[in-house]
């Protein structure tokens, strides 16, 4: 049964304090445009399905890198680590160069971000517009867990998360 008698009084002010209890990783995704890497920070991201395996990103409709992605047809999604939360801040910006400065490699023509925790490149499977969003669900094509990561010592290999409206370190 659905509640239709429920009035709907949370603000966005209040529902942003809420999820600033939620723990989440953190992930830029890539793609490209026009021969150009484009990519965005993420915390809205999670996998789907293992049978067929899908995962599923949430990204703001006038985002260039939906917009690529869509046309491309492929993205990417790469795990950042606790020594690159600096990059989390770079995506997310408001600079035209993202990828300025950042070290990364092209598979089947999808930018992957050197150093990352864990890389899945995937082909776009459906895209559903949500309000002021879309949700980006993905085939991947290809994971890595990026072994090269393990060379860093503990924390920096550690996994990056947000929570509180900052940036904090998962430490295993």
């Amino acid at each position: 049964m659905i509640r239709t008698d429920l009035a709907a009084t949370a603000t966005p002010a209040a529902v942003r304090s809420f999820m600033r209890k939620w723990a989440t990783g953190v992930a830029v995704v890539t793609s490209c445009s026009a021969g150009t890497p484009v990519g965005c920070t993420v915390n809205a991201f999670t996998s789907v399905s293992l049978c067929p395996p899908l995962l599923l990103v949430s990204l703001a409709q006038r985002s260039h890198t939906l917009a690529a992605a869509t046309a491309w047809g492929a993205f990417g999604v790469n795990l950042l680590t606790w020594r690159q939360r600096h990059l989390a801040e770079q995506f997310a910006g408001a600079a035209s160069d993202r990828f300025s400065g950042v070290e990364h490699r092209l598979w089947r023509g999808v930018p992957v971000l050197d150093g990352a925790l864990g890389v899945a490149v995937c082909t776009v499977e459906r895209i559903i517009p949500v309000a002021d969003h879309a949700l980006l669900l993905g085939s991947p094509q290809w994971c890595d867990d990026r072994a090269e990561a393990a060379h860093l010592d503990g924390h920096d290999a550690a996994p990056a998360v947000f929570f509180g409206g900052g940036y904090r370190r998962a430490d295993p």
